[in-house]
This record gives C-alpha cells, structure tokens and sequence, in this order.
C-alpha cells in the first residue's frame, strides 16, 4: 500500500513541532531544520534555525511597494518604520489556490522595520545629497503627493523605493554585515547563545539572518529556478508548499527579492545564481553546525569567509544583471519614443518611467554592498543621471534648497541612447554579468559612430 508522500512530510514535521523525533544534521538541501549546539542549553527549542525577523522585513518591503501608489503616506511610514499595531500583511497575499498562512506582522516577527536596518551612507547618484534613509523617505513624501507617478519628471516612485529599498536593506544588512564583520571570531562567538536563553549560537544566528536577507525558500534548492520564480509569483502552490499543509508558510516556503531575480535570470538556463548562493549558504550552515558549539577553529573560519565571499560575488552579479536588463529595456523605450504616436505616447511613457526607475533603483542599490565601487560608481551616476530624460530632453540634475526638484539639459537623446549601452557594457566589464537579459550592446558601435564618437564603449 503506497502512502502519499504528501501525508509522510507532515507527519514528519509534525514530529519535529512536537518534539518526537529530533531534527537530522543537514537535511539534504533544505535551509534546517538543524539540531541545537549551545552549550548548557536546556530549553525545548529543537531547530536552532531563526530568520523571523528578516522574513518581517521582506513583508514591509513587498507591503510598502503595494503602497506608493495609493498616496497614504502614514501607512507607508508605518511599514517602513515600524508600527506598533499589528498590522496586516499587504504583499504577498493569497492569490486563488496560492494560499499564504499568515494575515498580520505578528505572525512572523513582532517590531521590526526597515528604516533602521536601511544604508546610513550618502546617496551620490541621487538628488539632495542625503543619506540612505532620507533618500527613501524623501521619495515616500513626494509618492504621496503625486499617486507614485511624476510625469513632470519622469520618476515611478513604486520601482525607484522598492529597488534601492532591497539593496540597502537586504543585500546590504547581509554582506556589509553579517557576512562581514560578524564573521571576526571576536564578535558574536559560536561557543556562546547569540543572546541569553537563545537555543542558537552567536555564529549560527549571524549567518541565518543573511540567509533571511537573501530570500530564498528553506527548501529552494530542491526546486528548479523556474519553480522558485513561479513561487515569487504566486503561480506554483506544489513547489511552494513544502510540508504539504495547503498553505505557503512565508517564513520559510516563499521566495523574496534577490533570490526572486535571481531565479529569474537562471530560469533561461546560461546561469546558476540561485543555487550557488543558497548552496554557499547551506554549506556555511553545516560548517557552523558541526562545530558542535565550539569557536570555529582557524581553518573552519577561513571557508566560512570564503562561503561569504562566493554569496556576496555573485549577489553583486545579480544585481548587476538587472542594472544590464533595465538599461536594455530603457533603450528600447527610447528608440520606440522616437516614433510613437500621440495616442500611444502616455502608454509608452509609463513603460519608459518603470524600467528607468527598475535601472536606477538597481544602480543604487549596487552601490550599497561592502565593496567601494569607486570610479564605477561615479560613471554609473553621471550616465544615467538623476532622472529619466524626458520628451524635450530636459531630466532632473538636482534639487534646491526646498526639496524641489531642478531640471536641465546635459545631452541629446541619442547621447543618452549611447549612455544606455555604456550602462551594459559597464556591467560586463567591471562584474562579467552573463544572463544578459535584454541585451542591445550590438547597437553600440553604429549609434557610437552616428554621434560621430571615437570613444565608442570606451569612455563615459
């Protein structure tokens, strides 16, 4: 008599809930369960796996997006600050057969928010001169007063906060972070609780918080990338639902942010984003593990940098491959502006302000990881500029005293077509992207050579 697997993987899991049977050491390719190595400890705690509050933080994100366009700026402040109601989950939600267990913030992490997790430095590449946090609020006030979308300059709020929200919350908390300092033996221990009473230890609990931030399901590498990219969307309720009980638990069975486009880009097949990261993640976990709550000796240490090391690569990479394909798809806009008819122009426009904002969003976040981009990061933002041109080639160079927004003309329209191109040929040259998801650096040299341009790709 078969016995629907189905029916085995919950009973399964109800075991470990209830303490039957102890979880194994490193089960296959699944993010945990694992087993408890803190000393001395003697809780009920059996799975010292713990990433709540990063999943919380991925929940405001998805529910602030959701948010910009309705104009109702206390609301979006509550999820990016914080609030002390327990509010509802905006996004993700249940969508037909895709059932997501929890409804409200309580249910995953109590006081969490992402303004105080945000990147503290300042924003070069946007208007104001401000910092990580005022950037994201100053675009927050000014969604509110226009219904997220500002023709006058060209700006889509929803993809500009959401995009550079996700760099310097997620990637940055998690490279610049926990993957970095807080893998120094002095800082947060594996032979102590990372807290008093915690059933996991100092380094168990650093590297399960990056995890969280990276945003893969526990069970994502038992999936194809097609699969996890279905589940971001909400299409794929047998893939997500992983113990079986008809729901999607967003702790540890949904796929967020990086994870998502990285999925994105390796469902195509030339690349393995999402495996390498999340398998990096898996071997740290067993590396710390095994330790069996001991400090992690000299040796063990050295692979759980390099483990990081491989992580925060290839994150880079996939943010850099999305930089690439939103330039594509800007330039493609553009060439298509130049013909369209008046009926079509606020359809195409629209178009055009969402992959610019995509682009934009993306740079920004790039340049919110550890490492100082340097001379890159100021061509990024010289040849893509502050704002998208618009129909009279005029876009935003800077905002005055007041917090408005001043316009002016730099280039021509087919200098910022080139400016596109150099954007991709950049993430070539400086992070050997390879997805390269809607390539046009073909076009390159002949709109170089109508400008009359001898720089070509070269020069910015």
């Amino acid at each position: 008599m078969k016995i629907h697997i189905t029916f085995i993987k919950t009973l399964v899991l109800s075991f470990l809930t209830f303490g039957l049977i102890q979880p194994s050491f490193g089960d296959g390719n699944v993010y945990g369960p694992f087993p408890v190595t803190v000393k001395g400890y003697s809780g009920s705690c059996i799975n010292s796996v713990s990433y709540s509050g990063q999943i919380a933080r991925h929940i405001q994100h998805d529910s602030l997006k959701s948010l910009v366009k309705s104009g109702d700026l206390a609301e979006m402040m509550a999820y990016y600050k914080g609030s002390e109601k327990n509010k509802a989950i905006l996004a993700p939600a249940t969508k037909g057969d895709f059932k997501i267990t929890q409804e409200n913030m309580n249910d995953i992490s109590k006081g969490k928010n992402l303004s105080g997790k945000t990147y503290s430095g300042i924003i070069n590449g946007w208007p104001g001169g401000m910092t990580g946090p005022e950037v994201l609020e100053s675009m927050m006030t000014k969604a509110a007063a226009t219904g997220g979308v500002d023709v006058s300059v060209g700006y889509d709020y929803t993809q500009l906060i959401s995009k550079f929200a996700m760099g310097a919350v997620f990637y940055n908390q998690a490279v610049d972070n926990y993957l970095d300092e807080k893998l120094d033996a002095g800082i947060k221990p594996n032979s102590k609780p990372y807290k008093d009473g915690a059933c996991y230890t100092g380094k168990e609990h650093v590297w399960d918080e990056a995890f969280g931030y990276w945003g893969a399901a526990a069970h994502s590498l038992t999936l194809t990338a097609e699969q996890n990219y279905n589940i971001a969307k909400r299409k794929d309720i047998a893939a997500a639902d992983y113990n079986g009980d008809g729901k999607v638990d967003l702790k540890s069975e949904y796929v967020f942010a990086h994870a998502y486009y990285a999925s994105s880009f390796d469902k195509s097949g030339g690349t393995n984003y999402l495996e390498t990261i999340t398998t990096a993640f898996l071997d740290g976990r067993k590396l710390i593990t095994a330790a069996n709550g001991e400090d992690l000796s000299d040796m063990s240490r050295a692979k759980l940098v390099a483990y990081a090391d491989t992580i925060a690569t290839n994150w880079e990479k996939v943010i850099a491959e999305s930089v690439f394909k939103y330039a594509g798809e800007t330039y493609e806009t553009l060439v298509a502006l130049e013909s369209v008819s008046d009926e079509d122009l606020p359809k195409l426009f629209g178009k055009y302000m969402k992959y610019w904002g995509e682009l934009k969003g993306f740079a920004l976040a790039l340049q919110s990881g550890k490492s100082n981009l340097g001379e890159t990061a100021v061509s990024l933002n010289r040849i893509i500029g502050m704002g998208p041109m618009l129909m009279d080639e005029t876009q935003v160079v800077g905002m005055d005293d007041s917090g408005n927004y001043v316009m002016g003309k730099n280039y021509t329209w087919n200098e910022n077509k080139l400016h596109m191109l150099k954007v991709q040929k950049k993430m070539v040259d400086v992070f050997g992207v390879t997805a390269k998801s809607h390539d046009q650096l073909g076009n390159m040299s002949d709109l170089a050579a109508s400008l009359g341009s001898s720089e070509s790709a070269e020069n910015d």
